[in-house]
């Protein structure tokens, strides 16, 4: 399912801060600094990419936890990297150390848990349950 994916593997992406990721998006009332969602999904992001490697066909993952801390503000323009390695496997959920850094400092870590899913199977059960919402 993940093919040579191993506790201790890295991946390192960088983020260019636009206007589009500011605070403000989620509520007038917030700072125009990098939002805490686009950092959760930076991290996400990252994490899956990792994992997309190592994937036998029709597979994906999917993030089942998040335990995320925004340590610092960052101005909309700076880079973000973020920094993930996993720290342990069990079975097919996969848990990563997250870090997160601006040109300046640490901005973030987190602890992110996903699991490796058939992607026909999981379409097939959101299928299903679309279908008993929204009958036709």
């Amino acid at each position: 399912m993940g093919e040579g994916l191993t506790v201790g593997m890295k991946k390192e992406l960088t983020l260019k801060t636009l206007p589009e990721h500011s605070a403000q998006r989620f509520f007038h009332n917030l700072p125009n600094v990098f939002a805490t969602p686009f950092l959760g999904g930076f991290m996400e992001q990252v994490c899956a990419a990792l994992i997309d490697e190592h994937l036998e066909p029709g597979m994906q993952s999917v993030g089942m936890s998040m335990d995320l801390k925004h340590l610092a503000p960052t101005p909309l323009g700076m880079e973000i990297k973020v920094v993930c390695e996993v720290t342990a496997i069990e079975g097919r959920k996969v848990i990563f150390k997250v870090e997160a850094f601006d040109e300046v400092e640490k901005i973030g870590e987190a602890t992110h848990g996903r699991f490796l899913i058939k992607a026909d199977k999981f379409n097939a059960r959101v299928m299903e349950k679309a279908r008993k919402n929204f009958p036709s």
